[in-house]
């Protein structure tokens, strides 16, 4: 394949998520796509053998860039475990509100919709997601190794708050506005915030005795030894 062809294919690749990422998949034609896109639909069916086949490598290409934008953001010499995860957790809040729809996140976009439309494409979104809570979860560890987060499981913690900040993004989606983002740093402050309890925590991240309380963000906090679990009220 020679490089006019290699352009080619990411040129629609591209504008295709510019329009989708706004309009959903299922509304959007190939027409509109290769209009807007100026490739006749011959050059189309020479990338791509179905509209699914182009929805999956659309997914694939978003989150071979998402993932190494996130390896930059998440690179050792950006400052510790905790500043990186909290240096990621305010880049996505600046896209999610962004009045630019295609800064924003294909997961959210996509993920209810082509879950059931298209098998590829949920395994596309499932395996990319997973490899974004992959890398949280070696941030997190990180922070734990150089002392900026607590002791903590993090592949479960990572899992909580990709899972937390999907479903705010939803709900922002819904409201139309930042609210559910921002009251969404309210749990992730309880993690990371979670040092300053006067608690010693055994080599799995549990409270060997008794249970602390302390306050974060307004809200009154407490770790019961029992489960290791951090509750609000």
């Amino acid at each position: 394949m020679n490089t006019r062809h290699d352009n080619t294919r990411q040129h629609i690749l591209e504008t295709g998520q510019r329009i989708i990422v706004g309009k959903g998949f299922a509304s959007v034609g190939l027409n509109e796509i290769l209009t807007a896109a100026g490739v006749p639909k011959g050059s189309f069916y020479h990338y791509f053998a179905s509209k699914e086949q182009y929805g999956q490598a659309l997914l694939q290409d978003y989150f071979d860039r998402y993932l190494a934008e996130l390896d930059a953001l998440f690179a050792a010499e950006a400052g510790c475990g905790r500043e990186r995860l909290m240096r990621y957790w305010q880049t996505w809040l600046d896209k999610q509100v962004d009045a630019c729809a295609e800064q924003r996140c294909m997961v959210v976009k996509l993920g209810g919709e082509v879950a059931d439309l298209s098998d590829a494409m949920r395994v596309t979104l499932r395996d990319g997601t997973e490899q974004v809570v992959q890398r949280i979860a070696r941030v997190i560890e990180a922070g734990v190794a150089d002392g900026s987060i607590p002791p903590m499981d993090a592949p479960a913690i990572a899992q909580t708050l990709y899972q937390l900040w999907l479903g705010a993004s939803l709900i922002g989606k819904l409201h139309r506005d930042g609210a559910a983002l921002a009251n969404s740093s309210v749990p992730q402050g309880v993690v990371i915030e979670v040092t300053n309890f006067p608690v010693v925590f055994d080599s799995l991240g549990r409270p060997q005795t008794g249970a602390a309380s302390a306050k974060v963000g307004g809200f009154s906090l407490s770790v019961t030894a029992e489960t290791g679990l951090v509750q609000g009220q």
